[in-house]
Parts: structure tokens; sequence; C-alpha cells
């Protein structure tokens, strides 16, 4: 099964980026995509992380994500809409105000998750969690924690598939519309997903103190990651677009 947040090979520029770069150029976005208060800015922002990841070969995961967040921002923009009552009425309930509110609310959900989403498709989580420890001196068992959570998404989506199929066998029907049902068969899986997560990250554990997971210093990096002209162009993008973010 591929996960939208698997590493997809490649030679543009943003894979050859040193992964501190990237994180800086995803983070400005994001930055700015929460600064941002128009919907010119707000829609640039998103549109300029589409085309990053159709240049980087990674728009097919970028819009399995967004077609997951798209509903989520219709919850949220009719929530919005519901407790947001300023303004003129327009359809039912619904405000000008409301709607505006509820717009930027959406573009903002869809702008900061698919910045982070972009730099992980392009990035492999090794030299994200190397680059860390030597360049921004994050200390190694921060870095290789964040990393093995994200390796752990896969695995764990991978093991819920397979306690839902053996459900499935069994005569449950997980295909319902009903969503408060839905949830109500959710619920029971869990627990099995809990004791398996724990056996797995128990084992983990394990064989990284057996391979001298307290002994890993930034010195101990058999490669190095340092900072290019190119990392400094991309990072100079990045405050660009946080100072655009906070004046437009």
């Amino acid at each position: 099964m591929v996960n939208v947040i698997d590493y997809v090979p490649g030679a543009t520029v943003l894979h050859r980026l040193n992964p501190v770069a990237k994180l800086g150029l995803a983070a400005g976005i994001i930055v700015a995509t929460f600064l941002a208060d128009t919907f010119p800015l707000l829609v640039g922002l998103l549109v300029l992380t589409l085309v990053l990841g159709a240049y980087a070969g990674v728009l097919k995961s970028l819009l399995s994500l967004l077609k997951l967040l798209v509903p989520l921002a219709v919850v949220m923009l009719l929530l919005q809409t519901a407790f947001v009552r300023e303004g003129d009425p327009v359809v039912a309930w619904m405000t000008t105000e409301g709607l505006v509110t509820g717009g930027k609310a959406c573009l903002r959900l869809l702008g900061v998750a698919l910045p982070l989403i972009l730099m992980l498709t392009v990035t492999k989580l090794n030299d994200l969690a190397n680059a860390c420890v030597e360049v921004l001196h994050v200390p190694y068992r921060y870095a290789f924690t964040f990393t093995t959570a994200l390796r752990f998404v896969p695995v764990f989506s991978q093991e819920m598939n397979a306690i839902m199929e053996a459900q499935t066998a069994r005569g449950v029907e997980y295909d319902t519309k009903n969503p408060i049902k839905k949830i109500k068969l959710m619920l029971p899986l869990c627990v099995p997903l809990l004791v398996s997560s724990v056996g797995k990250t128990d084992a983990t554990a394990l064989a990284a103190e057996q391979r001298g997971f307290y002994l890993r210093s930034r010195e101990s990096s058999y490669k190095r990651y340092p900072l290019a002209g190119i990392d400094f162009a991309a990072l100079a993008v990045a405050v660009a677009l946080i100072v655009c973010g906070a004046l437009l």
C-alpha cells in the first residue's frame, strides 16, 4: 500500500536541497499561511505548494491528501458559518462574514498540511534526522523519535487494514454510510491495534538499545550535510514568504 509520506526518488532541485533547507521552506509556507489574511495570498500559497509538488513528481501524493482533507475543510466551513453570524445574510443561516471566515479557515487547513507532506516525500527520513542533528544541533534521541513515529504511520495503517479484513471475514460490515455506526464499529479495533503497537514499540526500543542507540552523537554520523548556496536561496524564499504573509 502506498503511503502519502513515502519517499519518492528524484533528481530535482527540491530533492537535492539540504533536508534542513527543505524543512525551512515548508515552515516558511506554513507560517506565511497562518499570517496571510487575504484570499489571493492564501490561494497563491496553496497553488505554490501544488506547483512544487508537480515539479518534484509528488503531485499524486499531495492530491491524495487533499482528497482526504476536503471533507474536513467542508465541515470546518459549516461550523464557522454556524458560529460567525456577523454580516449580511446569504443562504439559510450563512452570512457574508461567516463565509469569509470559514473560507479562510479552510484554505489555512489545506495550506498548512500540504507543505510538510511535500517535504517528507522528497526527503529520506534518515537524512532528515541526521541533518537536524548536525545542522540544527537537535539531540539525536528527539530526531530519532520523530522520524520513527513517521515510519510507524504506514505500519499501523497496514495493521488496521489487516484487522478490518479479519473482522470482515467474520461478517462485520464496515462499508456503512452511517458515520455514528462506523465509529462504533471502529472503536473495538483500537484494542488489538494498541496491543500490536506496544509490542512493535518495545521490539524497536530493544533493537535500538542493542545497537548502541545511547552512544549516538552528532559527530558519529558518517555523512555530512553542509549548507550550499541553493540551500540559502531556499531559506531566503521562506523568509520572503513569511514577510509577504505578514504584510499582505
